[in-house]
C-alpha cells in the first residue's frame, strides 16, 4: 500500500426542526454529543443503504482518487473565498449567515453559532478554510443529500457533490463494521487490504490512526476523520504528486 501524505415557509422546515433539536443542547457537559451521535447514525444509514455504490476496494484505489478530491475541495475553497469578504482567512458568523442563506440552509443565529463552534477546532474567532469544508460536509449530511438524489445543496457544483459523496465513501470503507465511527483494528485492516503480502509497517498504521483519534478514546468520529483526510489529500499543494 502506498502511504498517503426563520424558515417557516422554507422547504427545509423539517431540517430546521431537526437542527434545532440537535444543536439546542448547550447546557449539557458535552454540548455536541448529540450532534456526534446524529452523524454516526447518518453514516450507519448510508452504509446500510442497498442502493449505494461502493467504489473503493482498497486504500490504494482511494489514493488514486486524490487528484479528483483536490479539485472538488478547491471548488469549496472558491466558495469560502467568496464569503470571506474582508479577506482575513476566516469566515465570521455574519459571513456564515450569508453563505448558509446562499446554500438555502435556514437555521437560527444561535444554531449557526453552535455549528461554527462545533467545527472551530482551534477555537479562534471565525471559521478557517478546513473548518469550512467540514461545515459543508455536515450540512450535506444533515440534509440527507447522500440518500436523496433529488436533494441538492445550492451553490454546490456536480464536482463538489461527487467529492462529498466520494469522501463519505472513504469513511465507510474504513468503517468495516458499519457502526458510524472508526476503530483501530478496522483502519489497520483497511490500510492492509490492497496488498496482504506487503502489509504496511505497524508504526505507519498506528500513526495514521493516531492522527485521526484526537481525543485518544480509541474511536474516530466523522469530524475527526475529515480534518485528517483533508490533510492527507493536501489539496492546497497544487502541483505535488499525492503518491510521493
Amino acid at each position: 500500500m502506498k502511504e498517503p501524505q426563520g424558515a417557516s415557509q422554507s422547504p427545509f422546515k423539517s431540517l430546521y426542526d431537526k437542527l434545532q433539536d440537535i444543536l439546542c443542547c448547550s447546557t449539557l457537559p458535552n454540548k455536541y454529543k448529540r450532534l456526534d451521535a446524529t452523524l454516526e447514525r447518518k453514516m450507519v444509514e448510508i452504509k446500510r443503504n442497498p442502493s449505494r455504490s461502493n467504489n473503493f476496494k482498497s486504500f490504494d484505489s482511494i489514493i488514486m482518487k486524490f487528484p479528483q478530491f483536490r479539485e472538488g475541495l478547491k471548488e469549496i475553497r472558491n466558495i469560502f473565498e467568496q464569503y470571506d469578504e474582508d479577506v482575513n482567512g476566516t469566515i465570521d458568523n455574519e459571513e456564515m449567515k450569508k453563505c448558509l442563506h446562499a446554500f438555502e440552509f435556514s437555521i437560527s443565529d444561535e444554531e449557526i453559532g453552535d455549528l461554527v463552534a462545533y467545527c472551530d477546532i482551534d477555537e479562534k474567532e471565525g471559521i478557517q478554510l478546513k473548518e469550512f469544508i467540514v461545515v459543508v460536509f455536515l450540512i450535506y449530511l444533515l440534509m440527507d443529500a447522500p440518500a436523496s438524489p433529488n436533494t441538492k445543496l445550492k451553490m454546490c457544483s456536480p464536482q463538489i457533490e461527487t467529492t462529498l459523496n466520494a469522501i463519505i465513501e472513504v469513511f465507510l470503507f474504513l468503517d468495516k463494521n458499519g457502526v458510524g465511527k472508526l476503530k483501530k483494528k478496522d483502519v489497520v485492516k483497511a490500510l492492509n487490504e490492497a496488498s496482504p503480502k506487503e502489509k504496511s509497517p505497524s508504526h505507519i498504521t498506528r500513526s495514521r490512526f493516531k492522527e485521526m483519534d484526537w481525543d485518544k478514546n480509541g474511536k474516530v468520529s466523522f469530524k475527526e476523520f475529515l480534518f485528517s483526510f483533508i490533510d492527507w489529500v493536501r489539496f492546497d499543494c497544487d502541483d505535488e504528486d499525492p503518491e510521493e
